[in-house]
């Protein structure tokens, strides 16, 4: 059976190796806290006013705001800044803080495009930080798919006692 970063790995198409790319450079220290928060800016924004009512409804019990902030502290946490997230909401638990949204393929392509469209116009990101983050969002989004189905397949798997009934 194959580990979820085996899956998100085939699914995304990004080695784990590129997907963790951005460990080899502080990527806080070279943009600064302000370039992570107009990064996350831009992406809700985008979110918020996607065309789509499938997908914004998937965020429409969040507050914009809150989002906003929840994003850019862990993007400043896990890529090499204060552990501003952990801090305030403490461990990240990527799997379990999506467990109550459809997190599938179209979900995760539909993110990813917003999240690369705010890459390529958020200014103070140069080409290079761009393609390392992108292949980490791109490794992870498929990486809560798979733990999405995980979900799904457990909640449809009925216990052993329960079969025999």
């Amino acid at each position: 059976m194959q580990s979820l970063q085996e899956k998100a790995a085939e699914w995304s198409g990004v080695a784990t190796e590129d997907a963790f790319a951005i460990d080899q450079t502080n990527l806080f220290q070279k943009l600064g806290l302000q370039t992570f928060i107009n990064l996350s800016t831009n992406f809700y924004t985008r979110v918020y006013d996607d065309e789509q009512e499938w997908f914004r409804s998937i965020f429409a019990n969040s507050n914009k705001d809150e989002a906003i902030q929840n994003q850019y502290e862990f993007f400043v946490q896990r890529m090499g800044g204060p552990p501003l997230f952990s801090q305030r909401r403490g461990h990240p638990a990527l799997i379990g803080r999506h467990r109550p949204f459809p997190v599938t393929h179209q979900a995760a392509e539909r993110w990813l495009h917003h999240m690369q469209q705010a890459l390529d116009t958020t200014t103070d990101i140069d080409d290079d930080s761009k393609i390392k983050m992108m292949n980490f969002f791109r490794h992870t989004a498929y990486f809560l798919v798979a733990g999405d189905e995980l979900k799904n397949q457990n909640q449809q798997v009925p216990c052993k006692h329960a079969a025999g009934r």
